[in-house]
């Protein structure tokens, strides 16, 4: 029973999480016009486009990780979004988040890929359909699944402003 109290307090934690990251996207104080224009700024091309993917993209993995539904996949999932935000808006600014590092998204990556591992538990939907996404397999098709994602993503739209004066990431 521990460990299944223990996976829903993670799995409501990380969710809700993405869900209000996700909804502050659409609705924050700078609306779907900032996030684009932020998106932009950092080199995502279309912005509108992506700014309104991470958003859903957030929101539902969101909702899958508190449901504890499909649980590998929402894993994968979050995998990826933390990956896109590692190497696009915290790359070049060190470990710490409070520098704006990617300490941040490291550890919520490294959660989702544990919750891959470990399962939702038995107070989720998943164990409610009887559906078995867990174990160590999905903690590698979650990293498989969310860097490939992320990398595609990148690859699809990432159009970043030269550096100039020599500086580097």
């Amino acid at each position: 029973m521990g460990d299944d109290l223990g996976m829903l307090v993670i799995r409501l934690a990380v969710g809700l999480m993405l869900i209000t990251h996700g909804a502050n996207k659409v609705a924050g104080p700078g609306g779907i016009g900032g996030t684009t224009a932020w998106f932009a700024a950092l080199g995502f091309r279309p912005a509108w486009m992506h700014a309104r993917v991470a958003a859903a993209t957030e929101i539902a993995v969101g909702v899958l990780l508190g449901l504890g539904l499909l649980t590998g996949l929402a894993c994968a999932g979050c995998v990826g979004l933390m990956l896109v935000a590692a190497l696009t808006d915290h790359r070049g600014k060190g470990y710490f988040i409070f520098k704006g590092g990617w300490e941040y998204v490291l550890l919520v990556a490294l959660v989702a890929i544990g919750a891959a591992s470990v399962g939702p538990g038995a107070w989720s939907l998943d164990h409610a359909f009887g559906l078995d996404l867990a174990g160590a397999w999905w903690a590698l098709v979650a990293v498989a699944i969310g860097t490939g994602a992320a990398f595609g993503l990148l690859a699809a739209g990432y159009r970043p402003a030269a550096v100039s004066g020599g500086e580097s990431d």
